[in-house]
């Protein structure tokens, strides 16, 4: 660890700052954040027992802490408003990665916008991108974050989801996993997916399998799991290309290489490459 320098931290303005912490490991964390814990004078904490175990490994102590959860989140408001709008400087930090994001913050975000309060992001580590970065699927992706309570809302959601052709993340409560993860097989029987245990900490463990498989996995989940969902997977031995579809490659055959075609073709129609590629074959197959 970087110890902190009192003399050479810099000069932050006042105003509130959401502070990205460690998803797991301890030591993912920024010297930018660092900084602005040690100049904060109070902290917001999801959890202030959580929050303490990062302060005191990075030897940030004697600071002022607040609890400021999804159920205190208004009743505290004026307290805190009352600081920021004597110059303060006011940092939240959740249990784990960044605020607002899935956890709690929007209403102070909303309340410092409304009186003209500086804003700042101070970033970092994120299960989200770290999932994604991992998973082999499209970078194209949508974050969900958490499945509603009421299964009425769970399944209107997932059937707007289940028509967008991008990669998808989850995040679940292991508790939740059994129980939702039927919604998952509904609607996405034909995609892949990978659960991510324990990002970035010692036990880290990352299972990937096809959605149709859920029902057969018998792994002990804990804590919170991150799911990333893959983009729809090409059905190739169901497509059948369209006469105009074969018009516009016999064209393009006449000029173009198998692979420029399927290029070509896939810029403009989402068809799947395997029957693109042998359609093409069969072209020139026919010479």
């Amino acid at each position: 660890m970087i110890p902190l320098d009192q003399n050479k931290l810099i000069n932050f303005k006042s105003g509130l700052y959401v502070v990205s912490t460690p998803i797991g490991n301890l030591m993912d964390i920024t010297l930018n954040a660092l900084q602005i814990l040690k100049l904060s004078d109070l902290i917001l904490c999801e959890d202030t027992r959580v929050s303490k175990k990062v302060l005191d490994k990075h030897n940030i102590r004697n600071k002022q802490l607040l609890a400021y959860h999804k159920f205190n989140e208004k009743k505290s408001l004026y307290k805190i408003m009352k600081l920021l709008e004597d110059k303060k400087i006011v940092s939240i930090i959740s249990d784990a990665g960044t605020p607002c994001i899935s956890d709690p913050g929007a209403i102070l975000v909303n309340e410092s916008i409304k009186k003209k309060i500086n804003i700042f992001s101070i970033p970092g580590p994120s299960s989200v991108i770290s999932a994604i970065s991992i998973s082999g699927f499209s970078d194209k992706f949508i974050f969900y974050g958490f499945f509603p309570e009421k299964t009425k809302d769970i399944k209107k959601d997932m059937e707007i989801l289940s028509k967008l052709n991008l990669t998808i993340v989850f995040f679940i409560s292991a508790k939740k996993f059994k129980k939702n993860s039927i919604f998952l097989e509904k609607y996405f029987s034909d995609r892949k997916i990978l659960i991510c245990k324990e990002l970035t900490k010692m036990y880290e463990q990352h299972f990937r399998l096809k959605v149709s498989e859920i029902k057969d996995f018998d792994i002990e989940l804990r804590g919170e799991i991150t799911l990333v969902l893959s983009e729809k997977l090409e059905n190739e031995s169901n497509y059948k290309l369209l006469e105009l579809d074969k018009m516009k490659i016999r064209k393009l055959m006449k000029r173009l290489s198998i692979k420029d075609v399927v290029s070509e073709i896939k810029k403009i129609k989402d068809i799947p490459k395997k029957t693109i590629y042998n359609y093409c074959l069969q072209i020139k197959n026919e010479k």
